[in-house]
């Protein structure tokens, strides 16, 4: 039930950011007109092979781009039709000055213009196993603050922790991308009902992160990251604590 809260709450924290991460995406390229090349060009009612084809575009014809949405760009013709064609059929199609238009790949777009972020990771906390759910937000191509949520389950307590990190990423237009963050949140120690004398700790939680992304396809990214917390028990005694995660998380 700990975890299923945990990976609700943090579903909820993504579907708060979201609208932010959708405006963000280079949803269109700018309105270009572009002369059809191939035999036909097809036009769909929507952006998907499941709708049906309503209109052709012959050779020599022109179209002009309006949008796009996922691997699919909103065209409209000569004769003023309006309708969806898929990125393939338009890479053979020229441009004003007589040469072929260069459609980067959507998937490298949508990575370079990501803003939301939810991811889960498992591991080790010390030496007891670990799971932990987050939701990131990047405020900028190099900036990000990211909100975690864990649970290690030990053999003779169980710990609950939060902590909110500020995220660095130099690289974040790289497939592969090292960064570093550092936080601050809450830790909560609750020892098992069979030991004697036992307290529950709970403590402010301070960490600092260092890890690894990779890009892997579509919206998904592989995560590694090796983590020092340190929980500030009192003001005369802390416990430090070190954890190694791997992870996949999702963007949007």
């Amino acid at each position: 039930m700990k975890i299923a809260r945990l990976i609700a709450v943090c579903v909820l924290l993504a579907a708060w950011a979201a609208p932010s991460a959708r405006a963000a995406q280079p949803a269109a390229p700018d309105s270009e007109r572009l002369q059809v090349n191939d035999a036909f060009i097809e036009l769909h009612t929507g952006p998907g092979r499941g709708y049906p084809v309503f209109f052709v575009a012959e050779r020599h014809q022109w179209i002009t781009v309006e949008m796009r949405h996922t691997d699919w760009y909103r065209v409209r013709a000569e004769g003023g039709q309006v309708g969806w064609v898929q990125r393939q059929q338009l890479t053979n199609t020229l441009t004003a000055a007589g040469t072929t238009k260069g459609f980067r790949d959507v998937l490298l777009d949508d990575y370079l213009a990501r803003r939301v972020e939810v991811g889960a990771s498992w591991g080790r906390f010390k030496s007891e196993p670990m799971l932990k759910v987050w939701s990131a937000y990047r405020l900028s191509d190099t900036l990000g603050v990211e909100a975690t949520l864990g649970q290690v389950q030990g053999l003779f307590s169980g710990t609950d922790f939060w902590h909110v990190n500020l995220n660095v990423e130099p690289w974040s237009d790289q497939r592969w991308s090292p960064y570093f963050g550092v936080g601050l949140g809450k830790f909560n120690n609750i020892p098992n009902n069979s030991l004697v004398n036992a307290t529950p700790v709970n403590a402010n939680l301070a960490n600092a992160a260092l890890g690894l992304r990779v890009h892997l396809s579509e919206r998904f990214v592989a995560r590694a990251d090796y983590t020092l917390y340190t929980a500030l028990v009192s003001d005369a005694h802390s416990s430090e604590y070190r954890a190694l995660t791997l992870g996949l998380s999702f963007f949007f």
